[in-house]
C-alpha cells in the first residue's frame, strides 16, 4: 500500500480549506471568466510549487494569500498587453447574491456587487490587494503578515484605498 505524499496531502488540504481564496482573488485579477479560470490555475501551480518553501511560521491562509497575490500581480502585469487591445465586459458576480430575497432585490445587489468588482478591479494593485484582504475580514496583523508591510502602514494605505474606493464606486455609479 502506498502512503501518501505529504507535499500532496499539504496541498489537497490547502486546496478543501482555501479554496475559496484562489476563487476570489482569480475573479479580481482577471475579470473575464475564461482568464479567471486559467489564473486559477496558475494559482494553483504556483501554490503546489510553494508547497516545499512553507516553513509553517504563518498560517497557511497567510502563505497562501501571499503566493496568490503575488501570482494575481504578475498574470496582471503579463495581460497589460492584451487588456489593451480587447476591452473585457465585467464579470458577472452571480455567487454573492441571496436566493432568500425578491427577484427585484437580488439584481440590485447583484448591480451593486458587479460595481464593487468593477471599482476594485480599476484600483491601483497594491490598493487593490488591500481591499480584498479587508473584505475577507482580515485583520492589519495578517494583512500585514501578507503584504510586509507593517500594522501602521496597512492601517494608513487601507485609509487611503478604502477612499480611492469610495470615489470610483461613486464615479461608477454616475456611469450606470
Amino acid at each position: 500500500m502506498k502512503t501518501a505524499d505529504p507535499h500532496e496531502t499539504t496541498f489537497a488540504a490547502w486546496l478543501e480549506e482555501h479554496g475559496a481564496i484562489l476563487r476570489q482573488l482569480s475573479r479580481v485579477y482577471a475579470p473575464e471568466p475564461a482568464d479567471a479560470d486559467e489564473l486559477q490555475q496558475e494559482m494553483m501551480v504556483q501554490l503546489w510549487r510553494s508547497v516545499p518553501r512553507f516553513a509553517a511560521q504563518a498560517k497557511p491562509s497567510t502563505w497562501i494569500y501571499r503566493v496568490c497575490l503575488n501570482t494575481g500581480l504578475t498574470w496582471q502585469r503579463a495581460s497589460r498587453r492584451r487588456e489593451a487591445r480587447v476591452v473585457p465586459a465585467p464579470a458577472p458576480v452571480d455567487a454573492a447574491v441571496s436566493t432568500d430575497e425578491d427577484p427585484a432585490d437580488r439584481e440590485e445587489q447583484g448591480d451593486l456587487m458587479e460595481r464593487l468588482m468593477v471599482a476594485v478591479r480599476g484600483l491601483p494593485s497594491a490598493q487593490r490587494s488591500l481591499i480584498v484582504l479587508a473584505l475577507d475580514d482580515l485583520s492589519y496583523r495578517e494583512i500585514a503578515e501578507i503584504t510586509g508591510l507593517t500594522e501602521n502602514h496597512v492601517g494608513v494605505a487601507l485609509n487611503r484605498a478604502r477612499k480611492a474606493l469610495a470615489a470610483k464606486m461613486e464615479q461608477i455609479s454616475h456611469e450606470f
